[in-house]
């Protein structure tokens, strides 16, 4: 006669095996239920077409089916009721679900884990929300995107300096700064879309390690539940996490974009530069200086950057000395990706309303034109169609530069004269060449700064939308 388990063991799935029940410390130290109940509905959605197909194979009757649907149907109500009673000791949201099922349903309930383990079903679930999420995070960037370019449209054709070295360089717009931040976001789009598209695989019908001795059919499964086609190893199908990895990739690339957007909103808001305002309601005060207004939100979005990178770096050490095939140190990889989920939606959701409480202030753009010789190439250029090799001409601008540094002047406000004195060129055309107006116009190509470009870019960007 085999002997039974301790009766506080028995409630474990695997409890047969087991001579003790496990330590409350190892409950604790081993639970995901803490963390990865946020997957309830992915895992329901995976168990109904996990058993629409075993019936579909007559493994379970049509009767078992119904009543595996009519119990799932009453868990979510329950769920979604804050009904549902989630237990530390049963380990995980898998657990907790199927146990309440046996509950309402009986050896239904029992029969819907054949062909199939915790460990593709786990992978089932990781993937169909990280899906999920990506689809609502492409939803929240392209909304971004949409106001960003409100934004770009409405400054179109205001002046303002571009930074190299972040020294004053040449007149652009700040429409044209704003679509460089949208062509960053593009790229953002791109690679959550292509993430998505290597997440959409189906690891069900692995089983634990090498697949199942029923006759299933992954294909059918595949398709009930959105996937575009099914992981083709039973060995990497349970312990792929290329696809979290890569998500925390194209999330940690997103974040930088827009940490570098949030210095600059920083910088621009500072009295120094006094570029821009940012509504009052993303912004807090100092509790003991009654003037501050501090750019709060995009000083945080600056620091949840390093958050998630830590979230990538963790996954890459996490993976990297795996052997094949399912280890219980990919229990540790949600943590990480769902925070990493949380921080990107947070984000793009407080972003988008934000760049909407952004305007600009014109003057001080163009006051700080002003003050850093922001037309000298155009003038370099002036010369080099004249004929002057460009060398040369970069050196008579440098000149030039100088002198009027020495006078405490712009180069428009240098005389004729003493700008014929650095080239024999220059004639009294140069100065509508020096203006800022002039040189934004004079960028009038693909990709330059001049106001209709900036404004086309900006009509192709809406019809990519």
């Amino acid at each position: 006669m085999c002997p039974s388990p301790p009766a506080s063991a028995s409630q474990y799935t695997w409890a047969g095996r087991f001579s003790e029940p496990m330590s409350d410390l190892v409950k604790r130290y081993t639970a995901s239920i803490d963390f990865d109940k946020r997957m309830w509905r992915q895992d329901i959605r995976g168990s109904l077409a996990h058993a629409r197909m075993l019936a579909r194979q007559s493994i379970i009757s049509s009767q078992d089916l119904a009543d595996i649907q009519r119990g799932m149907m009453q868990i979510v109500e329950e769920i979604e009721a804050n009904a549902f009673a989630w237990s530390l000791e049963l380990e995980d949201v898998h657990l907790n679900i199927e146990k309440r099922l046996t509950a309402l349903v009986g050896d239904a309930g029992k029969r819907l884990h054949t062909g199939r383990s915790r460990n593709d079903q786990v992978a089932t679930d990781i993937r169909l929300y990280l899906r999920d999420s990506i689809d609502d995070i492409l939803v929240l960037l392209r909304e971004f995107q949409n106001k960003l370019l409100d934004l770009a449209e409405r400054e179109a054709a205001t002046p303002m300096p571009g930074f190299t070295h972040m020294q004053v360089a040449q007149p652009i717009t700040f429409g044209h700064h704003l679509m460089a931040w949208f062509e960053m976001t593009r790229r953002d789009a791109e690679r959550f879309s292509d993430v998505r598209r290597r997440t959409n695989r189906l690891p069900l019908g692995a089983a634990a390690l090498a697949g199942t001795t029923y006759p299933i059919d992954r294909e059918f499964v595949a398709q009930e539940l959105g996937f575009e086609g099914v992981c083709e190893n039973s060995l990497d199908a349970v312990s792929d996490r290329d696809f979290a990895i890569e998500f925390c990739a194209a999330s940690a690339l997103l974040m930088m974009h827009f940490s570098r957007m949030s210095e600059e909103l920083v910088l621009w808001m500072n009295p120094r530069f006094s570029f821009v305002r940012i509504a009052d309601r993303f912004c807090t005060g100092s509790s003991i200086m009654p003037q501050k207004k501090n750019p709060d939100v995009p000083e945080l979005a600056r620091g949840k950057t390093g958050r998630v990178y830590g979230h990538l770096t963790a996954l890459l050490t996490l993976m990297k000395g795996q052997p094949l095939a399912y280890n219980k140190d990919n229990q540790e990889d949600k943590e990480p990706l769902f925070d990493c989920v949380d921080t990107v939606t947070d984000t793009l959701r407080i972003f988008a309303d934000m760049i909407s409480g952004v305007s600009a202030r014109p003057d001080n753009m163009l006051d700080a034109l002003h003050q850093g010789y922001a037309t000298a190439t155009d003038l370099a250029d002036y010369l080099t169609r004249k004929g002057l090799p460009f060398r040369d001409a970069h050196e008579a601008v440098g000149l030039a530069v100088r002198r009027a540094e020495e006078l405490g002047v712009d180069l428009p406000q240098l005389s004729l004269a003493e700008l014929q004195s650095f080239s024999e060129l220059i004639g009294e055309d140069i100065f509508a060449v020096l203006t800022v107006e002039g040189s934004l116009s004079a960028r009038n190509h693909l990709g330059g700064t001049a106001p209709e470009q900036v404004r086309a870019s900006i009509a192709r960007a809406r019809s990519r939308l």
